[in-house]
């Protein structure tokens, strides 16, 4: 095992988050329906004596470089299925917004699992490598699909979705992150005591993204964990505003959040949300990307 390997994953956004009651083992189930867009992270694994991990980019002092860390977790878990020391260093050019609703960590989970498997010529299959992204985390299988999925169960059940053209984002970069669980958290206090219903995918959502029909997407937009990451950062409304008053066809709190996301025309368009958004001050950066995209590939 010699040189090195890098693995490019993408962002996503939830075009819809449908979030059930909580189930026994803590989770929720969910209808979340995902959409790849272009914002990657770039994990590069080369044989090292010992596992370790360095990270370079925006917010990079946010990511953990123990084995807590995604990336070093799934090393470990391949390395242990194919009876191998997982000593690899593992570093990170970190493009993806950190703690931001966006998928990060769960990108280079399944960025550093792709690396280590042709690093390390295990030779594992498809099935196998979706199967250990499923016990590193809900969002990581996405992160090596790409494209557009719905998942069920707690997110890592999926079903690739087909896509009719591609959508223009700008995501409104918050400062500071969000911890899923305290969102997840807040969303049980907020409806204790209501009946949750079963989440289901939106039919209305799906033929819009399978059409490639914009305004049909942006009319079916919706996240039901958006009042619990409102409420725990009352200051994400105002961003919200800006966005949809600077022509935006939709905005919606991506995931957990804090990040918010704001589906437009065309690149045109989300010039226009970049600079009303910077102009408010209502973010500490306004990025644009493109969707659907290829999930974790080898570059």
């Amino acid at each position: 095992m010699t040189g090195s390997v890098t693995v490019r994953v993408p962002a996503k956004v939830n075009v819809q988050l449908a979030v059930g009651g909580a189930r026994a083992d803590g989770f929720h189930d969910l209808a979340n329906v995902f959409l790849a867009v272009g914002l990657y992270d770039e994990v590069t694994v080369t044989p090292a004596d010992t596992l370790r991990i360095t990270c370079e980019g925006p917010d990079a002092a946010q990511v953990p470089l123990d084995r807590t860390n995604l990336a070093a977790r799934a090393a470990e878990k391949l390395a242990a299925r194919y009876g191998l020391r997982p000593d690899v260093h593992i570093h990170i050019a970190k493009d993806i917004p950190v703690a931001g609703g966006m998928a990060g960590g769960s990108a280079d989970g399944a960025g550093a699992l792709v690396a280590c498997d042709a690093l390390w010529g295990t030779g594992a299959s498809r099935e196998e490598l979706l199967e250990i992204c499923a016990e590193l985390g809900s969002d990581v299988p996405f992160s090596l699909v790409g494209g557009a999925a719905l998942g069920t169960g707690r997110g890592e059940k999926l079903r690739v979705l087909p896509v009719g053209g591609s959508f223009h984002w700008v995501f409104a970069v918050a400062d500071g992150g969000l911890s899923t669980p305290a969102v997840y958290g807040e969303f049980d206090r907020l409806n204790d005591g209501v009946a949750v219903p079963e989440p289901v995918a939106s039919g209305v959502l799906l033929d819009a993204l399978a059409s490639g029909d914009v305004p049909a997407l942006a009319g079916a937009l919706s996240n039901d964990l958006q009042r619990a990451a409102l409420s725990l950062r009352p200051s994400l409304a105002s961003t919200l505003a800006v966005g949809v008053e600077g022509g935006a066809l939709a905005a919606i709190v991506s995931g957990s959040g804090p990040t918010t996301a704001f589906l437009v025309a065309d690149a045109e368009g989300g010039a226009k949300v970049v600079s009303a958004l910077v102009a408010a001050g209502v973010c500490r950066a306004a990025r644009v990307a493109v969707g659907p995209v290829r999930g974790a590939v080898l570059v």
